[in-house]
């Protein structure tokens, strides 16, 4: 019998998900989406309370969740995270690399060297630690990873650059490990987010008059929903995405394509 056409391009039934900083914001609302398509999802994030408080709202809805407290900045939790989701589950099929941080705030030149490290550390090598443990129990069946870039990865920012230069790091390695891992099965892709209301974006939108400027110059004259990001997830964690790999896809309203103000 013929599946439904959404169940055939977009179920994930019996696959297994770990998505980092995924107690709130973007990260909540993916893992959300994964488990609504039928994945069974690993929620992580430095809190345990945090994590076991969502994962067992994902199973009061019906959907198979557990939470697992993880600090990416820290190799051997990210091991840990991923040898609890292979002894709970006994496979990993999708990995959204979602937790980040940003730690300063103005001309990248001022940043101090620990601030620079723990950027990195954070929004770059823990990526690499995790996909290093997390890939080879992946290839057993092929996957999707997906990393949470930002469209602060392709311009200039005066305030953020430090962190566009963590973001623009995330996009190279993405296609750096579509290349090395399309052999085994795994596509590897990065979401460059434009202005999403999360609490991680606050400072940019919590004045009504500053959301309001930075809406009116967007094409669709809106600031993004996390659920905006989320689907996306879901698209390049499934079959309709089997055939998109190495890309970074901009999920922000036009404000890239959008002239000067």
């Amino acid at each position: 019998m013929n599946k439904p056409v959404l169940d055939y391009l977009f179920g994930l039934s019996g696959q297994v998900a770990i998505v980092t900083g995924s107690t709130k914001g973007i990260g909540l609302a993916a893992a959300r989406a994964l488990a609504r398509a039928g994945a069974r999802v690993v929620i992580s994030s430095r809190s345990q309370a945090d994590c076991d408080r969502v994962a067992d709202e994902l199973a009061a809805d019906g959907f198979e969740a557990i939470g697992s407290e993880c600090d990416v900045s820290d190799s051997d939790a990210l091991a840990g995270l991923v040898a609890r989701t292979e002894q709970q589950w006994g496979r990993i099929d999708i990995l959204v690399c979602n937790a980040a941080v940003s730690l300063h705030r103005g001309p990248n030149l001022d940043i101090d060297d620990a601030s620079f490290d723990a950027t990195m550390t954070a929004n770059v090598r823990s990526i690499m630690w995790l996909c290093k443990q997390a890939m080879p129990i992946m290839a057993r069946q092929g996957g999707a990873v997906v990393l949470m870039s930002s469209i602060a990865g392709l311009r200039g920012n005066t305030m953020l650059g430090t962190y566009g230069v963590s973001k623009a790091a995330e996009m190279a390695l993405a296609r750096n490990l579509a290349l090395e891992w399309g052999p085994s099965g795994i596509r590897v892709n990065a979401i460059a987010p434009g202005l999403i209301k999360t609490d991680f974006a606050k400072a940019l939108w919590q004045d009504p008059e500053n959301e309001r400027a930075k809406a009116a110059v967007n094409p669709l004259r809106r600031l993004g929903r996390v659920e905006d990001v989320a689907g996306v997830v879901v698209m390049l964690a499934s079959a309709a995405g089997a055939y998109i790999n190495g890309q970074v896809i901009v999920v922000d309203g036009g404000t890239m394509i959008a002239g000067p103000h």
